[in-house]
């Protein structure tokens, strides 16, 4: 539920920068609040996505824990 509500965010942002960005007369507060609202976002997804360093630790470790059990 919780990938949802951010990738509902990130297209809400998109979608209100585009907005903001395509009239002649650019509203900056929207452009800027839509910007937000699309990071936002993009935070909420990348915090969930653990990093590659730590995938390498914990293969390690367990690679280690199992030669050590044979």
């Amino acid at each position: 539920m919780s990938r949802v509500i951010s990738y509902i965010l990130i297209l809400t942002g998109a979608i209100i920068a585009i907005y903001a960005q395509a009239g002649e007369q650019q509203n900056q507060y929207v452009l800027i609040g839509g910007i937000m609202v699309l990071m936002l976002g993009i935070y909420r997804v990348s915090r969930n996505i653990p990093s590659k360093k730590d995938q390498e630790t914990n293969q390690q470790d367990e690679n280690i824990q199992n030669k050590t059990k044979s």
